[in-house]
């Protein structure tokens, strides 16, 4: 079974977890540490409101983030100083993600630092068939254009007002919503209104979601309608149709 990196995902898949991680540096084989790990349920692509999130001490060994952390994120190693280790959430963190599908934005990144983390904690590790990476599915879907986070949010016109720097548990809350549109487009709703998800409809081999207008298409009004139908009486025997007919009839008889 290979890594899904397809645009082609089927709507409506169950639970999945999309996440986020801020860690020390860039690579967990230099003992680079996660420092925050934030993570939001979905449920058909549709956010609950469940989520995960915690800030973690990297251990007495880092007394610095990296620069381009501290740059990116705002935090310092006192940010984290005193928070609970790896360790102490590795439970909870497993038990909120159970065997759903992850989703990240650059998932081999993400993948590497908590199976890093996993295997530093006695645990196993999360295989690679269950991560989808959204930043495989926008370079697909966009080729040759920017695919940050950032970028896509706006494409797609999603708000980041409510961050002023990168967080793990703000930047799951928009890759969310930038993964819906990445499926399908601002028509699959974030479901807050409590409407329903379509049911998957099928047209021979294609499978496409069929929503009912937000609107029903206004209705003639009797006056219109009558009107109508005296425009057609006055040309009776002047339609195209009903020239090809008496040309039929005569021919036939």
């Amino acid at each position: 079974m290979s890594e899904q990196t397809s645009t082609d995902l089927p709507y409506g898949r169950g639970r999945e977890i999309v996440f986020d991680t801020e860690t020390t540096g860039l690579d967990p084989d230099q003992g680079h540490r996660i420092i925050e790990l934030g993570a939001i349920e979905l449920i058909d692509r549709l956010p609950t409101g469940k989520y995960f999130h915690s800030f973690l001490d990297p251990g007495p060994e880092h007394i610095e983030l990296h620069e381009a952390v501290t740059r990116i994120t705002g935090y310092t190693i006192d940010k984290v100083r005193g928070e609970p280790a790896f360790k102490d959430v590795v439970a909870d963190f497993m038990a909120f993600v159970g065997d759903s599908r992850l989703i990240a934005h650059n998932a081999d990144f993400d993948r590497k630092f908590v199976n890093s983390e996993l295997k530093r904690a006695g645990e196993f590790e999360l295989h690679i068939t269950r991560f989808v990476d959204t930043l495989r599915i926008a370079r697909a879907k966009f080729p040759g254009s920017p695919a940050t986070l950032d970028a896509l949010c706006k494409r797609f016109e999603v708000s980041l007002a409510a961050r002023a720097t990168h967080g793990a548990l703000i930047d799951s809350e928009l890759l969310a919503e930038v993964y819906l549109h990445l499926l399908g487009g601002r028509e699959r709703k974030l479901g807050l209104d409590g409407e329903p998800a379509p049911a998957p409809a099928t047209l021979g081999n294609i499978t496409f979601n069929a929503r009912p207008r937000p609107e029903p298409l206004p209705l003639l009004t009797a006056e219109e309608a009558a009107a109508h139908k005296a425009f057609i009486d006055a040309q009776k025997g002047e339609m195209l149709w009903e020239r090809q007919w008496a040309r039929e009839a005569a021919r036939s008889g």
